[in-house]
């Protein structure tokens, strides 16, 4: 999969880490599931060009937290997970704020 960066070192990094999980997921027999980020800006707000602020406020609604979650990346790990788990291909489906 292609990944742009403006700075080759950050992109060869990333690069390195992402092929680094995907084998340790292979070898362990763990399914993965990717997501772009418009496929998860759709799933968590229900626009697919929401910006970063719509998408945090929506995780902290969605999960009832107290405030946005913080740092930024937790909050978008958050968000995958949540459209994961409303994902039709997740098994066993599981609901959010029950």
């Amino acid at each position: 999969e292609l990944f742009f960066n403006t700075n080759v070192t950050t992109a060869i990094t990333v690069g390195q880490a992402r092929g680094v999980a995907l084998l340790a997921a292979y070898r362990a027999g763990i399914e993965v599931t990717e997501y772009t980020p418009l496929q998860v800006k759709q799933t968590i707000t229900s626009y697919g060009r929401a910006d970063k602020r719509q998408v945090q406020e929506m995780v902290k609604a969605l999960l009832n937290l107290p405030a946005i979650p913080r740092p930024d990346d937790a909050a978008d790990g958050l968000a995958i997970a949540i459209c994961h788990a409303f994902s039709s291909s997740m098994p066993g489906k599981v609901g959010v704020g029950k």
